[in-house]
């Protein structure tokens, strides 16, 4: 049998994922981010998951456990050291651990990638539009609630009013139908508050969200819209997508 021989110099090319290559760690029971995040993903953008052990149940306790697995999961993701961007896709999780929590621990197991959050997207993506009144709905229960008003205003945010549906399940949260996001989204939206911010990446709110600003007549930022752009412009990929917000088509 031969052995085809090709130069070593000119056998590679650089791959389907040349533009980037994003990692997302998930909670064990999440099932909309990835789904959400290679419909964002432009071509060239590679997006890599991982997941953490958690059980099916969205508390402060549960949430604070994952600390202990966030090195251990982003160290599975791409070895080879070449990713560029590693996300804890959870908003509830990052706020409770805290940011410097969360990128100390994804540091330690992907050293070479820029580190982020979710609820390190969102607050980015506040502040690039420029509002500091914002009312907040979540699924979440109430005492994962309290945690997420006190974080925002912390960033110095002024939370006008937060309101969750209180589930504690995962599995719950991803079924939230996409008339009660809306419904949610109004509830909680007055004039007071300059954006709705729709908290958790579990929720479909990418669905929603262009036809919310059109009828809020304001910024409206869910979690996934928001993580997907903030891992897109760390990786210098400054597309601009339209069809899920003002934040993704102009910024």
């Amino acid at each position: 049998m031969q052995v085809m021989k090709i130069d070593p110099g000119s056998m590679f090319d650089e791959g389907r994922h040349k533009r980037a290559k994003i990692g997302f760690v998930l909670l064990a029971t999440e099932q909309t981010i990835e789904d959400d995040m290679m419909e964002l993903m432009p071509a060239g953008v590679g997006a890599h998951f991982t997941r953490v052990a958690i059980p099916d149940s969205i508390t402060v306790d549960s949430l604070t456990a994952v600390g202990a697995d966030l090195a251990r999961a982003a160290s599975t993701l791409l070895p080879d050291g070449s990713l560029d961007v590693i996300s804890y896709a959870c908003t509830s999780g990052s706020l409770v651990l805290g940011e410097d929590t969360v990128f100390r621990e994804l540091s330690k197991g992907a050293p070479k990638a820029i580190v982020t959050s979710l609820i390190t997207s969102a607050i980015r993506a506040l502040e690039t539009l420029a509002v500091e009144k914002i009312a907040v709905c979540t699924p979440y229960l109430e005492d994962v609630n309290l945690k997420e008003k006190q974080y925002l205003e912390n960033q110095g945010f002024h939370v006008t009013e937060i309101r969750g549906l209180n589930l504690e399940k995962d599995s719950d949260m991803i079924r939230v139908r996409l008339d009660v996001i809306e419904q949610l989204a109004h509830s909680v939206n007055s004039a007071a508050a300059e954006a709705v911010f729709i908290s958790c990446g579990a929720l479909r709110s990418i669905e929603v969200v262009e036809q919310l600003e059109d009828a809020l007549n304001k910024p409206v930022i869910c979690s996934n819209q928001a993580m997907a752009w903030d891992v897109l412009r760390n990786a210098g990929v400054d597309d601009q997508i339209a069809g899920y917000g003002r934040l993704l088509r102009n910024y």
